[in-house]
């Protein structure tokens, strides 16, 4: 299980290079526009998963700086790995 959250924890990390290229050096056409719009919907899904997170376990579990950009960066992934590590 480690190891798929690490591998996935790459592949996102990926994609959020790819969305950085894109602002600092838009790619030509249409695809500049649509990976803006990805660029925002991923920023907004996973600062959604860390409010809610935070809401539902903010309380319970002690978690460092890392883990809360953690969550904002790989999303569900971290929150797999948070878990494994504070909750089981």
């Amino acid at each position: 299980m480690k190891a798929l959250i690490i591998t996935a924890k790459i592949a996102i990390a990926l994609v959020w290079l790819i969305l950085f290229i894109n602002i600092v050096h838009p790619f030509p056409g249409v695809s500049a526009i649509a990976l803006y719009i990805m660029t925002a919907f991923l920023f907004m899904m996973h600062g959604l998963q860390m409010l809610i997170f935070v809401g539902a376990f903010g309380d319970k579990i002690k978690m460092s700086r890392w883990e809360y950009w953690s969550i904002l960066i790989f999303g569900i992934f971290a929150l797999l790995d948070i878990r494994r590590k504070h909750m089981m």
